[in-house]
């Protein structure tokens, strides 16, 4: 059944933080994942007793001699890094998947089911320097590591045991990070991750019923209502999505359909890293802090089915509600698997829009 539209009644107007009135008790459709998301705004002013997230600590030194990922020195797998200067990859010396992995006996039992998993883990350190992160990092290195993203997935893709190639980065202690050097992590492996699988199915189906591809619609249909729109280019946009299940969520897209990054042109790969590092500069401005995230590059599964619908574009799920306040998956999200979202969307892409696109360190000098 398809979902009910609900159009609003109002003309699109630009906006600011206190002139949006925030929606309250409302479902909106999440066409990715083909269900409902429910926008909770007015929850953000709830009673909070819990203990509170400490800001990030400022940038401290280029080099940390315990640092596993600094340049010289030596990782827990006794292998010792170069002194690199620029991007540096490497394997991971804790991979969840393997190229040879040793696969269990079926169970005895038939009800329950395995089967085997492989593939490759891969690390990537951004820069030498300790203290440094995407957002303050120079745009030639974020140019550079779009490029780096693009050459390692074009390597693994193309590995007849390889269907989907996942690369991301978890930045902050409120995400589990233990490392703050700045860095990202590729995940190639022999299934299609759930979250790809379903993206890639609904955007099939959008197609099959439509003639026309989700994406572009989505973006179209953004750019038109423009009130959740961050960054807006000829060849880029950034927004906080219409059913966005996080306060601050945020997609970075080309407007042009591709299906791995590896297929944007020299000149695109530049602005689409512009427009990366604008919204992750954003962030920090927002508190004045560095600003915890997931960031996942959805690109199309490759295990040889037609992938022709499937649209680039990065993900970005901060886990922060407030400054000081972080957004916990509780009873409805796990148990129930129906998200909230504390944050309007309209409000919080104009929060995004009100602060600088430099970032508060520079300013400072």
């Amino acid at each position: 059944m398809k979902p009910a539209v609900r159009r609003p009644a109002h003309q699109h107007q630009n906006v600011t933080p206190v002139e949006y009135l925030p929606a309250t008790w409302e479902r909106r459709w999440h066409p990715l994942r083909r269900e409902w998301v429910t926008i909770t705004s007015h929850r953000n002013k709830r009673p909070w007793s819990s203990s509170e997230v400490e800001a990030t600590v400022e940038a401290g030194a280029s080099y940390d001699a315990s640092c596993y990922l600094c340049p010289g020195n030596t990782r827990v797998s006794g292998e010792k890094n170069p002194d690199y200067t620029g991007i540096f990859v490497f394997d991971n010396d804790h991979p969840s998947f393997v190229a040879n992995p040793d696969i269990p006996e079926p169970p005895g039992d038939t009800f329950f089911l395995n089967g085997p998993v492989h593939g490759s883990c891969r690390v990537i350190c951004y820069s030498p320097d300790h203290s440094a992160s995407l957002a303050s990092l120079p745009l030639d290195t974020v140019v550079n590591l779009v490029d780096t993203w693009a050459d390692e997935t074009a390597m693994l893709t193309s590995r007849e045991d390889i269907a989907c190639v996942s690369v991301f980065e978890n930045k902050g202690e409120v995400v589990g990070v233990s490392n703050p050097h700045p860095h990202g992590q590729i995940y190639a492996t022999s299934f299609v991750p759930d979250a790809f699988a379903r993206e890639s199915e609904a955007q099939l189906t959008y197609f099959s019923e439509h003639g026309r591809a989700l994406f572009d619609d989505m973006i179209a249909a953004e750019l038109r209502d423009d009130r959740r729109m961050v960054v807006s280019n000829a060849a880029h946009v950034a927004f906080v999505p219409y059913f966005a299940r996080f306060p601050y969520e945020v997609y970075v897209s080309p407007q042009r359909r591709v299906g791995y990054v590896y297929e944007l042109s020299a000149d695109e790969r530049a602005s689409f890293a512009a427009t990366l590092q604008e919204v992750l500069i954003r962030y920090d401005n927002l508190w004045r802090t560095d600003f915890p995230y997931i960031m996942m590059l959805h690109q199309a599964p490759c295990d040889g089915s037609d992938q022709s619908h499937y649209h680039f574009h990065i993900q970005i799920h901060p886990l922060m509600r407030a400054p000081g306040l972080q957004k916990f998956l509780a009873g409805i999200e796990t148990g129930a698997g129906h998200f909230l979202n504390d944050g309007c969307p309209e409000d919080k892409a104009a929060e995004l829009r009100a602060v600088s696109a430099i970032h508060y360190r520079r300013e400072l000098g």
